[in-house]
């Protein structure tokens, strides 16, 4: 089968739109979608006119509102419509729709004789918007009434063991043309490696009408091409990744494919959420997936899973690294070892003796830091919302623990020359600090702190512009992600 080709939806009102999306999208692009159930209704009448207007070829579709669509004007327009923009073939096939998408159940023998006859291919799809597809080499015989015509299944699954038995499916249907892609945030892999899937192509969105296809999932060519350098991924491709849930947030594609770039390694990282870690190393074996990072909430949960781990990540009890190792699977530690570098970096010092140190939090982030700042010779205080989980940190390194609330207050005084905010609160959040967004809300600060917090996304957290307000220094968690990444990549790599 021939290499899975980058196709564009086109979302715009007007034609005159999407021709300046396909102008800017053009060097990342094979082919774009026409989805002429998002223009208006008078350039509704005008689509014959597309394929002349562009210089790639184009698929016409008239998506339906039950299939993720907006068309609601019923089969009759429709049919119609889709006459409208198959009529007066020209000579050169480049002014004709290269495709057109009739779902399963339309059959209109007039306009599929039109368009085998001026050598415009049929796309037969199916979309399940709600579940996944239980026999989907069933669905492709079913589908594939024509040699001609290219079967599409889209389906939205429920979680990532969904995802992972179509990739054990794709051997099936390795020879054959077909497209098929896994719907929403768990359907990523399908649309980066959908040439592990032997999937004709895959769809991507421009940035800018991102919001019109929401709940499909897509991604824009732009971070298809260069994050994941889609077109140079093969057979021989290893790939790498992470998971966590729900992953909305992460800069490590970016970090480690762009090492993985500027080593000129043929190798792919990409994000793959799942709820619990079994599914995502359930995975990982299913892909063959060489090592991938853990993220919350699956650091501590992943340990008992794994055949070894490394001297770090046992004395912390949280691993977000794991490795192949022979056929099983080896975790290690590095978010310490980024930690400490940054942290160092970020107070200009070599140590912390002498140092009171706040930890907010207690999860899997939290360990190596309280790991970390154990090392360091800092005194410090856990505190969480759950005092239980508080203690477990806590009392390992002879720490002191509190709940984490305005009841705790003159413990965190006391515990202030450094704060360390270690929780997911204010991640991707733009509005100032409140109680939902800053988890020590109830603290006024002095302007002496150092306020560390390792989220990087916004740059500047609601507790990070509130502290900084204030005279403190702040820092976010950009560089301990570098350094931590840059000590994963050096384990990934051994690999490729």
């Amino acid at each position: 089968m021939a290499k899975s080709l980058v196709c564009l939806c086109l979302t715009g009102k007007t034609l005159a739109e999407d021709v300046e999306i396909v102008k800017n999208y053009r060097e990342f692009i094979d082919l774009v979608e026409l989805r002429v159930d998002f223009l208006e209704q008078d350039e509704r009448l005008k689509i014959r006119e597309f394929p002349e207007m562009i210089d790639v070829p184009a698929i016409l579709t008239i998506r339906r509102k039950i299939d993720g669509g907006q068309y609601i004007e019923g089969e009759a327009n429709r049919t119609m419509l889709f006459a409208m923009g198959l009529s007066f073939a020209k000579e050169d096939p480049k002014k004709n729709f290269a495709y057109v998408d009739f779902e399963e159940d339309f059959h209109i023998p007039s306009l599929e004789d039109a368009a085998q006859a001026f050598g415009t291919r049929i796309i037969r799809s199916y979309h399940n918007m709600t579940s996944p597809v239980e026999n989907i080499v069933e669905k492709f015989r079913d589908l594939r009434e024509d040699s001609s015509e290219i079967p599409k299944i889209a389906f939205m699954p429920h979680r990532l063991s969904d995802v992972t038995k179509v990739f054990k499916e794709a051997e099936k249907w390795k020879d054959t043309e077909q497209i098929v892609c896994a719907m929403g945030p768990l359907g990523l892999p399908t649309r980066i490696l959908s040439e592990r899937l032997n999937s004709y192509l895959t769809y991507t969105s421009p940035s800018e009408l991102m919001g019109n296809l929401l709940a499909i999932g897509h991604t824009d060519p732009i971070t298809l091409g260069k994050t994941y350098r889609f077109h140079s991924i093969d057979e021989k491709t290893k790939i790498f990744g992470i998971t966590g849930y729900p992953l909305k947030i992460t800069s490590s594609p970016e970090l480690q494919n762009g090492m993985f770039e500027k080593e000129k390694l043929n190798a792919v990282y990409i994000p793959f959420k799942s709820e619990t870690i079994d599914d995502a190393l359930d995975f990982a074996k299913a892909l063959d997936i060489k090592g991938f990072s853990v993220t919350i909430p699956h650091k501590e949960a992943v340990i008992p899973l794994l055949r070894k781990i490394d001297k770090k990540a046992e004395a912390i009890g949280a691993c977000n690294t794991v490795v192949r190792d022979g056929d099983d699977w080896k975790g290690y530690n590095t978010d310490a070892i980024g930690f400490e570098k940054a942290l160092l970096e970020f107070t200009g010092t070599k140590d912390l003796k002498g140092k009171k140190v706040a930890i907010i939090g207690a999860g899997g982030a939290s360990r190596a830091i309280a790991y970390t700042i154990k090392e360091l010779g800092a005194k410090a205080c856990v505190f969480n919302r759950t005092l239980a989980k508080a203690r477990l940190v806590a009392e390992k390194y002879g720490f002191e623990y509190a709940t984490l609330g305005p009841e705790s207050l003159s413990r965190l005084n006391k515990y202030s020359d450094i704060i360390v905010q270690t929780t997911s609160k204010g991640m991707g959040s733009t509005e100032p600090s409140n109680q939902e967004n800053d988890p020590i809300w109830f603290y006024d600060f002095n302007g002496k702190e150092y306020v560390y917090d390792i989220v990087y996304s916004p740059e500047v957290t609601p507790v990070m512009a509130r502290a900084d307000a204030s005279g403190c220094k702040v820092c976010n968690g950009a560089g301990m992600l570098l350094y931590q990444g840059i000590a994963q990549f050096e384990l990934y790599k051994k690999l490729v």
